[in-house]
Parts: C-alpha cells; structure tokens; sequence
C-alpha cells in the first residue's frame, strides 16, 4: 500500500467527518444559517487584523467572491465592517456577538467530535497526534484561545 495516497485518504475523510459533524451541530444550535465555508472565515475573522482581501487569501477564494461572502455575513448579522486604522479604503472584519456565538457553538461541536477520537487513541498518544499535526499544519494555528 501506498502510504502517502493512504495518509492523503484518512486525513481528507477525518477532515470532512469532523466538518459535518461540526456544521450539523451549530445548526442545531440555532445557527441553521450558516455552513462550513463560513466557519473557514469565522476562523480567520477572529484571528483580528482581517480585511476582505485577507479573508479572500485564506479561503482561496477571489476577493469578488469573498466580498460577497463579507456581504451575506454581515446581511445575516455575524460580521461588521470597521474602519481601518491606516487604509482609509480598507475595512477591517469582525465578529459580532452573533458571529461569537455561533464560533463558541463550533469550538464546542469541535471538542464533542474528536471526544471519542482523544478516547480512541488515550490522552497521551491523541496529545502526540496533535503535537504532530502542528508540526505539518503550513500556518499553525489561526484561532486565538478565547
């Protein structure tokens, strides 16, 4: 077998299951508006410092689409626009309470469905795992501790 293509397979199918398990359960927490797209820029959003273009970057996305995107966030009431410290042309993104609710339903979501994973391989080897996925993550991590 093939360990790489292996390794690519796991990796990609733990991600989709832990992304719908995170989607399903913060819509059913009251956030049915929303689906895993805008979780990825929730993630950058609160990280602070982020503008469309920032946004549009992170995701991978063109900056059209992401304007639109910022657009439908801050119609459904999650993001704000905020005038940028030192480019009158830029916005700065932020969270409302909404959109800070609906991450702490997902940072929640998230401990719950990797609880039987951290059960399947005990606490020490699931720490190990995590150490090793920092490791090879390009950026780390881009959620501040709340």
């Amino acid at each position: 077998m093939d360990d790489a293509l292996d390794f690519s397979a796991l990796v990609l199918a733990l991600s989709g299951q832990l992304v719908q398990e995170i989607n399903t359960t913060v819509s059913q927490q009251g956030f049915a508006d929303l689906r895993p797209a805008h979780g990825f820029a929730f993630a950058r959003i609160s990280a602070g410092g982020a503008t469309t273009a920032d946004l549009a970057e992170h995701l991978g996305v063109t900056k059209q689409a992401a304007a639109q995107l910022v657009e439908e966030l801050v119609r459904k009431g999650y993001v704000e626009r905020l005038p940028h410290p030192h480019d009158a042309r830029a916005r700065l993104l932020a969270l409302t309470a909404t959109g800070r609710a609906a991450t702490r339903a997902a940072d929640q979501a998230a401990r719950a469905a990797v609880a039987a994973w951290r059960e399947v391989l005990g606490e020490t080897r699931f720490g190990e795992l995590v150490a090793d996925l920092r490791r090879l993550a390009p950026r780390g991590p881009i959620r501040p501790a709340w």
